[in-house]
């Protein structure tokens, strides 16, 4: 019998510097509540759910991010809500923010995500890998993309974990530019990789047409959910936030490549797919059964090397 499972994307519009952890709570419970009623068991919320896309801003008071911008748990007060209705609707999901944890002494801080089961536990994290933009201050800039200013590279690795009655992986934005990262999760036999995210209409480092960004966005998602055999649910946050535009675009992509469904909107939206878990079995057993093509003896280079080098002409690269 074919497992199915009803998958809803819960995009979100944009949230302002005003707007509070329970507006956006609020707003997550509201699209929760929609998602239920279209069937949904389980939902990909966007990355930094609760709060504005703080890193477009230089902001010098470390204390002051920490209060208004990061969790030091999870669920808190302000977001216990989405918790409560999740587990009174029976609906797992994935949801994005910024998380303020103490190890060793030091604080620790994270682009980071949970999945959550139906009875409201908590099942897996993950941390952000792959984090975008830069450090220093850009004064001349439109606006920053601090993210490396704010965030450490995580920590947890790539993992997958049994979660009604599927393998599912979590990845936060820039990380669906890395086929590496989708990789890892379906060596793992990852079947759903969820994936909530914020990107700027704008590029902020050279001229880029908008369309263009979208474009990217889409043969991404449809690359790495064929190559790896996975369906794939990616999130927005999107609109105009204080001036500063996001496109949306959330979709969800089957294992065919194929987009089952599309956000319209760059508003709070929910869009939803009866997902054939096993559709991508025969994917998995022919054209990307890793078992019998993999060759990661020839494949060194991509973990021993992090920037591209030239390799002299008639040269092997492994002698190098």
């Amino acid at each position: 019998m074919a497992r199915h499972l009803k998958i809803a994307a819960a995009q979100l519009g944009p949230l302002h510097r005003k707007d509070t952890r329970v507006d956006a709570t609020r707003r997550l419970v509201a699209l929760l509540r929609e998602a239920h009623g279209m069937g949904a068991k389980f939902v990909v919320f966007p990355e930094l759910a609760f709060t504005t896309f703080f890193p477009r801003w230089w902001m010098e008071d470390q204390a002051e991010v920490d209060r208004n911008y990061f969790e030091r748990t999870l669920p808190s007060a302000d977001t216990q809500p989405l918790f409560d209705a999740a587990r009174k609707l029976g609906i797992g999901f994935y949801v994005g923010y910024a998380e303020l944890t103490e190890e060793q002494g030091r604080p620790r801080r994270f682009n980071t995500a949970v999945l959550v089961g139906p009875d409201g536990t908590l099942v897996g994290k993950y941390r952000k890998v792959h984090l975008p933009g830069h450090a220093e201050h850009k004064p001349k800039a439109a606006f920053q993309h601090l993210e490396k200013k704010y965030f450490e590279v995580g920590d947890l690795g790539f993992r997958v974990w049994r979660f009604m009655d599927t393998i599912t992986g979590m990845l936060i934005c820039n990380d669906r530019r890395w086929p590496e990262a989708f990789r890892v999760l379906a060596l793992q036999g990852a079947e759903i990789v969820a994936l909530g995210f914020n990107t700027p209409t704008e590029n902020l480092h050279y001229p880029e047409p908008p369309a263009l960004r979208v474009h990217h966005h889409l043969i991404m998602a449809q690359a790495m959910a064929f190559q790896n055999a996975t369906w794939l649910i990616e999130t927005a946050k999107c609109g105009h936030e204080d001036g500063f535009r996001m496109f949306g675009h959330s979709l969800i992509v089957a294992p065919s490549g194929e987009i089952a469904v599309k956000s319209q909107t760059e508003e709070d939206e929910v869009i939803c797919y009866n997902c054939d878990i096993d559709l991508a079995a025969n994917l998995k057993k022919t054209m990307f059964n890793f078992a019998a093509h993999r060759r990661p003896e020839h494949y060194k280079l991509i973990v021993e090397r992090v920037g591209a080098e030239v390799t002299p002409a008639n040269e092997p690269a492994a002698k190098r």
